[in-house]
């Protein structure tokens, strides 16, 4: 999973790429003079004491990809290699600044979290209303050259995505039949990518985190758009401590979680993602599936062989299975379930896979 971090000049991009990968500019990977790109590991308690339980020989996380790209702008979204880096991601994290500081430029002029916010999805938007007439207008010549249904299907799809772009609304907000999401997947329009808006405030934070997203509008979530809020030149210091004196400092602020842990969670629900587990003594490992995933489709996330020939896969939620000590124990007390292909698998249970060859 790719997330491309964005936002205006100034507004921290980069603060929240050392937040996430716990490095320095200097450490960072880069790509080119404006990308940084961090692989991020998911902190994940439940299978750390899963591990702790069946004293597994290994545990693996799994992760999620931030890339920080160059400040967004109508000149950089003229570029077609900037373009493409964002047409490649999954999802897009927006940090927008609300921090005061009079030596660091605003990037218009003043601090304006709304128009900020609204200013760089108008850009997505017309960079997406391009492409769109591009296509129509090609569309349109080879539709008078042959008579082909997909052509007809498309030129309705893409009538309907204008509709939505023209009334500024960005295509992640609109609601789109699984045929059409298959069909607008080949364009890879940026409004219709998942957004996290990443709130960077300053140290003087007042009324609490919940307080600055309903400041902003934020607090609500719409669809397939979340937030979160990171202070982020505090945050960047702490990263760089040690994890038992990280969780002093955060204690000493009232943060009950590091801004890592906010932006994760908020990555994993805005990307509609949940984590299953599998856990014994050779290894314990949690696995990224979409929601709704089926025990089949799990089966798949693991290896495509076990969802070709999935059998029926045993289910145990994970706290369950703590209490109960093992599976044995599980078994005997009926909580460890035998559920067919179809059952849909929930975020934190515990898979054991039953399949042929």
């Amino acid at each position: 999973m790719k997330c491309g971090i964005i936002g205006l000049p100034q507004a921290g991009k980069t603060t929240l790429f050392q937040i996430l990968t716990r490095t320095t500019p200097q450490e960072s990977h880069r790509h080119g003079e404006a990308q940084h790109i961090g692989t991020v590991m998911i902190p994940e308690k439940r299978l750390d004491r899963l591990a702790r339980l069946f004293s597994s020989a290994k545990t693996v996380y799994p992760s999620i990809e931030y890339v920080d790209v160059a400040a967004i702008g109508k000149d950089t979204l003229k570029e077609t290699g900037y373009l493409m880096n964002l047409r490649n991601m999954d999802g897009l994290v927006h940090v927008v600044r609300l921090f005061r500081n009079e030596a660091v430029p605003y990037a218009k002029g003043s601090l304006d979290p709304q128009r900020d916010i609204a200013s760089v999805e108008l850009d997505l938007i017309l960079t997406d209303l391009g492409v769109v007439e591009n296509r129509r207008e090609k569309l349109e010549k080879d539709r008078k050259k042959i008579k082909n249904p997909d052509l007809e299907k498309e030129q309705e799809l893409l009538q309907k995505v204008q509709q939505c772009l023209e009334a500024e609304k960005p295509l992640r907000e609109a609601d789109w039949t699984e045929e059409e999401k298959k069909r607008l997947r080949g364009f890879a329009f940026l409004s219709e990518k998942p957004m996290l808006v990443v709130l960077n405030i300053g140290e003087e934070l007042e009324g609490g985190m919940d307080e600055v997203l309903r400041s902003t509008g934020l607090d609500q979530p719409r669809l397939r758009t979340r937030a979160t809020v990171v202070c982020g030149k505090l945050e960047a210091e702490i990263a760089t401590l040690p994890d038992a004196e990280m969780s002093e400092f955060l204690q000493g602020y009232g943060l009950a979680d590091s801004a890592t842990q906010r932006v994760i969670r908020a990555t994993l629900d805005v990307m509609d993602q949940i984590l299953f587990l599998t856990s014994g003594e050779k290894e314990s490992r949690a696995w990224l599936a979409p929601k709704g995933a089926t025990a089949a489709q799990a089966a798949g996330v693991i290896h495509s062989d076990m969802e070709k020939h999935f059998i029926r896969a045993e289910v145990v939620p994970w706290e369950k299975l703590l209490e109960a000590g093992d599976y044995a124990a599980a078994r005997q007390k009926g909580i460890l379930r035998l559920e067919g292909k179809e059952y849909v698998v929930q975020d934190g249970d515990v898979l054991i896979i039953r399949h042929t060859g």
